[in-house]
C-alpha cells in the first residue's frame, strides 16, 4: 500500500484526476483491510458485498465510527502495531482504539504535514499550547488530545505550554513567551474547548505585557461542548479578536478513526476543505445519499489507515456538500459542519 508515496510532493489540492485515483485506491484499500481483518471481513460479508461489481464510491460499505468503541478493529499482526490511539472519555471501554503500525503512522504524520504547510508555510514557528504537556501519558499510548500535541508540533518550535499540571495558567511563561515572539509570527494551537475556557475566558489581557495580534491561532475538536455552551465558530472568532486582537484563527474538522487526513476551513469562505487524500458523502436517516446543499449524515473516506480499516466511516456529526460556487482559490470540495445528529447513536452496518 504504497501509492500515497506518489502523492506527498504534490498540491494535495489539486483536483484533477483526483477522482480516478481516489476511487481506485480506496477499492484497493477495501480489498486490503478485507483480506487482513477477519473482523472487517465478518462485517462486510453481511452485505453480501461484490467487489467485481463495485462501480461508484457511494456503494462501497463503510463502518460507524461506534464500532471502534465495541470492537479491536486491525489489519495488521499485533507484534507490527507501535502505538494506540484512544478517542476522548473517561474509561478505556468507551473510547475508540485506533491500532497504528509503523507505515501507517508515518503516513499520518506526511499527510498532515501535506495538508498544513499549506497553510502554515514550511517555516517552523513558536508555538504556544493552550494544554499541560502530555509527556505523563503512558508510552505507544495517546488520547486523541496528546495525539494531536504530538502531531502538530512538527509545525513549531520553543514549545510552551500555558497550563501546568493542575490546570492553572501559568502567567510567567506565557507573558516571556509573548515578550520573545510577539514581534514575529507565532502558532497558538489547541482544542477548541481549551482555548475557549482557558485562553478566552481565564486570561486578563491587561495581565499580559505585550499584543497578540501576529498569532495564528490553529484549533479543532471540542465543538460538542461549545454547541453546549451555545457558542458559534464565529463567536469563538469575534472573542478572540476582541480580547487578544488575534485575527488569523485555522479551523479544522477530523476524527481520530482517521488522523492525519483533517480537513481545513477555508478563511474566506467558512467551509471545510477536501485533499487528494482524502473525500466526503452526506447521507439520510435512511443511509441514501442526499443532494449536494442538502444537510445529512457526514461520511468519511481517507487513502492513509492501512493498519486498522477506518478508511470508510460514517460519523455522528452533521454536514452538507456545499453546492454553489464559492470565491474560495483552493479548487477541491468543500463542505460544512453543523453539529452532531440528534440520534443518539449510528448504527449502521452492526445493524445486521
Amino acid at each position: 500500500m504504497d501509492f500515497l508515496e506518489n502523492l506527498f510532493d504534490k498540491d494535495p489540492f489539486l483536483k484533477d484526476k483526483k477522482s480516478n485515483f481516489f476511487n481506485k485506491n480506496i477499492l484497493n484499500l477495501t480489498k486490503h483491510h478485507y483480506k487482513n481483518s477477519s473482523t472487517y471481513k465478518s462485517l462486510i460479508d453481511k452485505f453480501n458485498f461484490n467487489f467485481k461489481n463495485h462501480n461508484k464510491l457511494e456503494n462501497l460499505p463503510y463502518l460507524p465510527i461506534t464500532l471502534f468503541k465495541e470492537l479491536d478493529l486491525v489489519s495488521v499482526s499485533n507484534n507490527n502495531i507501535i502505538k494506540t490511539l484512544y478517542s476522548s472519555g473517561t474509561s478505556g471501554s468507551g473510547r475508540s482504539k485506533i491500532f497504528l503500525d509503523k507505515v501507517n503512522s508515518k503516513n499520518q504524520v506526511k499527510t498532515l504535514q501535506s495538508i498544513m504547510t499549506k497553510f502554515l508555510g514550511k517555516e517552523r514557528l513558536p508555538m504556544l499550547i493552550v494544554d499541560k504537556d502530555p509527556q505523563s501519558n503512558i508510552k505507544n499510548n495517546f488520547t486523541a488530545r496528546s495525539a494531536a500535541i504530538y502531531g502538530f508540533s512538527i509545525f513549531g518550535r520553543n514549545y510552551t505550554y500555558l497550563l501546568d499540571e493542575n490546570n492553572e495558567i501559568n502567567y510567567n511563561l506565557l507573558n516571556n513567551f509573548i515578550k520573545k515572539f510577539h514581534k514575529e509570527k507565532f502558532l497558538i494551537f489547541g482544542f477548541t474547548s481549551f482555548i475557549y475556557e482557558n485562553l478566552i475566558m481565564k486570561i486578563n489581557p491587561k495581565k499580559l505585557k505585550f499584543d497578540m495580534n501576529n498569532a495564528i491561532l490553529l484549533h479543532g475538536g471540542g465543538w460538542k461542548k461549545m454547541e453546549e455552551r451555545k457558542i458559534s465558530n464565529k463567536i469563538f472568532k469575534e472573542k478572540l479578536f476582541k480580547k487578544f486582537k488575534i485575527k488569523n484563527v485555522i479551523n479544522y474538522y477530523g476524527l481520530i478513526e482517521q488522523t492525519g487526513s483533517i480537513f481545513v476551513e477555508c478563511q474566506k469562505c467558512n467551509s471545510f476543505i477536501t485533499s487528494v487524500y482524502s473525500d466526503i458523502l452526506i447521507r439520510d436517516n435512511n443511509f441514501n445519499i442526499v443532494k449536494n446543499g442538502s444537510k445529512g449524515l457526514i461520511q468519511l473516506l481517507s487513502l492513509v489507515p492501512t493498519s486498522y480499516p477506518g478508511h470508510n466511516i460514517i460519523t455522528e456529526d452533521i454536514g452538507a456538500i456545499v453546492k454553489k460556487k464559492i470565491s474560495c482559490k483552493i479548487n477541491a470540495k468543500h463542505f460544512m459542519v453543523y453539529g452532531r445528529s440528534t440520534q443518539s447513536e449510528i448504527r449502521g452496518c452492526s445493524d445486521v
